[in-house]
């Protein structure tokens, strides 16, 4: 879920980096020593999984995982995901600097938002735990999806066929991320509790 350079206006383009500042900034205030393997390893994960392509039809998009990394590392998501899409950028050419900021917060606003909202019921039990986990890795990008349609139309009413085209495409990503969300929570709700802030007991 990228942006090219020179598509978007220079006031989306200074809104969006403006909030990833302001986001990272926060993120970066939330690291303690405990998490910055934590980070370091689910920014590899976002990197990694950026990179598995699901084909939709006569196109592919790719997996973002930006959900699971809002359940487990909340504000700290945005230096995770900046990080990794610096890296993609310099790298292997997806998206660019220039949009870095937009890219970044159309990504990592959804993100924590359903992290934090999300991450005191995931502490209960069985289907609950799964439905719960599902919801907060679908609708991140769904809700990337329509923040990524509103910088475009925002720059030009032109792209409004192509943003409902990425809205569509993303649905089947949502289902998909979603229910690797809700497995890999229960994974690790088993075999290591405490990086989803569980207790022994919870789990």
């Amino acid at each position: 879920m990228h942006i090219s350079e020179g598509v978007l206006s220079t006031p989306v383009l200074v809104g969006g980096g403006l909030i990833t500042l302001a986001g990272t900034v926060i993120g970066v205030k939330a690291i303690d020593t405990e998490k910055i393997m934590s980070v370091a390893l689910f920014s590899s994960v976002f990197f990694v999984a950026s990179f598995i392509h699901v084909p939709v039809g006569p196109v592919s998009i790719h997996l973002l995982l930006s959900g699971l990394l809002g359940l487990i590392l909340g504000w700290a998501a945005f230096p995770a995901i900046l990080a990794a899409l610096f890296l993609q950028a310099v790298l292997f050419q997806y998206g660019g600097l220039l949009v870095l900021g937009v890219n970044t917060a159309i990504i990592s606003i959804p993100a924590v938002f359903f992290g934090l909202i999300m991450k005191r019921g995931l502490q209960s039990n069985g289907s609950k735990r799964f439905a719960l986990s599902f919801i907060a890795g679908s609708l991140p990008i769904l809700l990337s999806s329509l923040l990524m349609a509103s910088c475009l139309i925002l720059s030009h009413a032109g792209f409004q066929d192509t943003s409902l085209i990425v809205i569509l495409w993303n649905i089947p990503v949502a289902i998909l991320e979603g229910i690797i969300t809700a497995f890999t929570v229960g994974f690790l709700s088993r075999v290591q509790p405490e990086i989803l802030s569980f207790s022994s007991r919870q789990s």
